[in-house]
């Protein structure tokens, strides 16, 4: 009998991508994937099951597709966090460091109400930059943070101490070492 799938199973790794060097992990493969796919939303939600969740956000883009999931099995709302210029309305904006320069995401200013419980959603835990700046957008509108989940965490980058040390609660499926 073979042993059953982890989510790491389906995750492929392409080498020398977007650079030489980098072993970029690829979890289109797992989103391809029905029972694959299932077993990554299942498990991302499993520890928050019985909590309160008022919203839960993705960040930018694939964040999106597991947050939606998410959001729709906690039978709760959803909310985005875009890079800048693809929201419509009001947004407030929180620029953030990227290896080589920064960037900016945005969240409407009417998307979370003060006190709401928030769980953050997102593929990949590299250094915690997005990560970082989805949490400050959230607490400028009053949002509490119930804790920040991703399918893989690449510890050698820093994120999960980055974020933990924010004090929040990070919850990650699989974590490949190095970058």
């Amino acid at each position: 009998m073979a042993s059953a799938k982890t989510v790491r199973d389906y995750i492929r790794t392409i080498p020398d991508f977007p650079q030489p060097g980098v072993m970029f992990r690829d979890v289109t493969t797992l989103f391809a994937d029905p029972r694959g796919f299932r077993i990554a939303v299942d498990q991302l939600l499993h520890p928050y099951s019985g909590m309160r969740i008022d919203k839960v956000v993705g960040l930018e883009a694939r964040g999106f597709i597991l947050g939606g999931a998410v959001a729709h099995q906690l039978g709760t709302g959803f909310v985005p966090v875009r890079k800048a210029g693809k929201l419509p309305g009001s947004v407030i904006s929180q620029d953030y460091t990227l290896e080589y320069g920064t960037a900016t995401v945005e969240l409407h200013t009417d998307a979370i109400e003060p006190g709401e419980s928030i769980l953050i959603v997102d593929d990949l835990l590299a250094t915690g930059g997005t990560a970082e700046a989805g949490i400050r957008l959230i607490e400028r509108q009053g949002g509490k943070i119930a804790g920040c989940a991703f399918v893989v965490d690449l510890p050698d980058l820093g994120g999960r101490k980055r974020i933990e040390a924010l004090g929040m609660e990070v919850h990650a499926l699989c974590a490949f070492e190095g970058d």
